[in-house]
């Protein structure tokens, strides 16, 4: 038979997540990363391009061609906000993931809202200013609220404040300056309350299947405290997702698929449904995004169980299997430099103890800002790795994601992470508990 190649565009855990999840199957031979990371290239023997930004799509186009590679398929956002996917299929490559202009739905937000205003999605009230005084003058004239600041481009996950009152929206709209062109447009949106999850669907075009859902923490502190983050972890399947919520869901992503296919920018790729369930159970939209969640892939793509190659490589035909997935529960925390999400620079180049015996174990571990020195493995970004911990409820998981960390460490106490997630599950099962 013959063996496949396959391209991922990504550097990260998530792109972690997709080597370990395509080199697991039969037909997979070869797995390339760009940029990749020195963790998949010593771990999981992946060839990476360390030197190639995500958007050198010139360079990424040329790869593809030489390594004649069967599958490209793009996880990272700006990748697909500079048109990566069209300039492959215009190569005649094989792609996963969504053109420039169905990718809009995450790369610009202001555009994004309109959308689901158009198709009458459940969205907050919300507001898009394109001058500071714009934003200044509108909060001036409502009554005291809690607000969302975003800057409508592309932030790192990092392009949405909250505001806890009018005087918070006010030093907020001027801090959108921080994000550059990203934060040229920005919206102003009323505040939901709830329990926030993300779902994820495979798409081709009109056709769709849940993939998985999963609880993502931004907060850089425990109890949701701190700036927002990539993400500082994640759980799944989350409790918040009951059947009412299912139906709901599937209802969004069916009309979002076919408005897009209605404006001709049809989807193919994984579409990211960032929602928050009220007291009423019911769902609003809070984002979407073009391409897997980092760091619900680490989660959730473990619990496939469909062979991935073949599953995408059958949207590449207009076909999408059934998922199938295994009835664990999977807790990832996300170990990183002290400082994060602002100033860690004290901490790159610091040698990570401990982490070699933590991958010479059972337990997953997924690189991501980290480089191989003559002595170990050593900071070199913000968000560093993720551990892994499965088991067959949220208390067990999460035992065994934090008794792997705790075998790892950075001289000076420069390696942070959270220390509660899960935590909601992890409530909900003790209140079961409690009640047997």
């Amino acid at each position: 038979m013959y063996k496949k190649t396959v391209l991922i565009i990504d550097g990260g855990g998530r792109g972690s997540a997709l080597c370990e999840k395509y080199l697991s199957s039969p037909q997979v031979a070869k797995v390339i990363a760009i940029p990749g990371n020195d963790f998949m290239k010593y771990i999981q023997n992946v060839e990476t391009y360390p030197d190639i930004k995500t958007t050198d799509v010139n360079k990424i186009v040329k790869i593809a061609q030489e390594q004649k590679v069967d599958i490209v398929d793009v996880a990272q956002d700006d990748a697909v906000a500079v048109g990566l996917v069209d300039a492959l299929k215009k190569a005649h490559t094989n792609v996963f993931g969504p053109s420039k202009k169905a990718g809009q739905l995450e790369w610009d937000k202001a555009w994004s809202r309109n959308f689901m205003k158009k198709l009458r999605l459940p969205i907050p009230k919300y507001k898009v200013c394109n001058l500071t005084s714009e934003g200044l003058a509108f909060i001036k004239s409502q009554e005291d609220s809690k607000w969302y600041i975003k800057a409508s481009g592309l932030a790192a996950g990092k392009g949405a404040i909250f505001a806890k009152s009018n005087e918070a929206a006010l030093i907020a709209i001027g801090s959108m300056k921080q994000f550059g062109t990203a934060g040229k447009t920005y919206l102003i949106e009323q505040c939901l309350v709830g329990e926030e999850f993300s779902a994820f669907a495979i798409v081709s075009g009109k056709k769709f299947e849940i993939i998985g859902y999963a609880q993502d923490h931004k907060t850089v502190f425990d109890s949701n405290r701190g700036e927002n983050t990539g993400g500082m972890g994640c759980s799944s399947p989350p409790g918040v997702i009951t059947k009412k919520v299912e139906f709901q869901v599937k209802s969004i992503i069916k009309k979002t698929v076919d408005g897009l296919d209605h404006l001709k920018r049809p989807y193919t790729g994984i579409l990211y449904l960032g929602g928050m369930v009220d007291e009423n159970q019911k769902v609003w939209i809070i984002e979407f995004n073009a391409r897997w969640g980092d760091p619900e892939a680490q989660v959730i793509l473990p619990s496939v169980k469909n062979d991935f190659f073949k599953l995408i490589d059958k949207v590449q035909k207009g076909k999408i299997s059934k998922i199938q997935r295994d009835d664990l529960y999977r807790v990832v925390v996300a170990a990183t430099s002290k400082g994060y999400p602002k100033d860690y620079s004290k901490v790159v180049s610091k040698e990570i103890e401990g982490l070699e015996k933590l991958v010479s174990g059972k337990t997953k571990v997924y690189g991501a800002g980290i480089k191989k020195s003559n002595n170990g493995w050593v900071a070199s970004s913000g968000r560093l790795f993720y551990v892994l911990g499965e088991g067959t409820d949220v208390a067990q998981a999460r035992k065994i994601a934090y008794n792997a960390l705790s075998l790892v460490s950075i001289k000076g106490n420069n390696l942070h992470y959270r220390t509660d997630i899960g935590y909601r599950d992890l409530q909900r099962l003790n209140n079961d508990r409690g009640k047997t």
